[in-house]
């Protein structure tokens, strides 16, 4: 996005009625503070899905991945990094592990993860959903939704609530 990003902080104190996650989640891209509309996918150890959509245009949107809490491998690292700032994502929130972290930290893009695992997933394991609801870190996270994110945290509020 092309607007500047929003403290959490202060979106938090100007909007109480916002979620905000529980501070589970580490930034693994170079971006620490990013925003946009959420899109979502449901995932669990195989990352075809979340590839599929960073494969589309992002236009500015958030990838919210549900990996159900997963730490035993990960679901995004530096090639769906690559592809996420190609196609104009502004940033992917994993509710799962990453990877290549070092490749990430290298990218400008947004990426919070609860951890780093060097295991890939397997593909062809377990099928997804794209565009539903999904719930993790006490916040429901609604296709169309906003997120807003930084050193602090992670903020979601029904609508934009962000001026510019």
């Amino acid at each position: 996005m092309t607007t500047a990003n929003p403290a959490t902080a202060d979106l938090s104190d100007a909007h109480p009625e916002a979620q905000v996650c529980a501070p589970v989640f580490r930034d693994y891209g170079s971006k620490r503070a990013f925003h946009g509309p959420i899109a979502t996918v449901k995932v669990f150890e195989d990352n075809a899905l979340v590839r599929a959509t960073l494969e589309t245009p992002g236009e500015g949107r958030v990838l919210v991945v549900d990996g159900g809490g997963s730490l035993r491998c990960a679901l995004v690292g530096g090639l769906l990094g690559e592809l996420a700032l190609k196609n104009g994502w502004a940033g992917i929130v994993v509710n799962g592990c990453v990877r290549d972290t070092v490749e990430l930290a290298a990218q400008d893009v947004g990426v919070k993860a609860l951890a780093a695992h060097p295991r890939k997933s397997e593909k062809g394991l377990h099928s997804g959903v794209a565009e539903r609801v999904v719930e993790f870190a006490g916040v429901c996270f609604q296709p169309g939704a906003w997120l807003y994110a930084d050193a602090d945290g992670i903020v979601v509020a029904d609508a934009a609530i962000h001026r510019g």
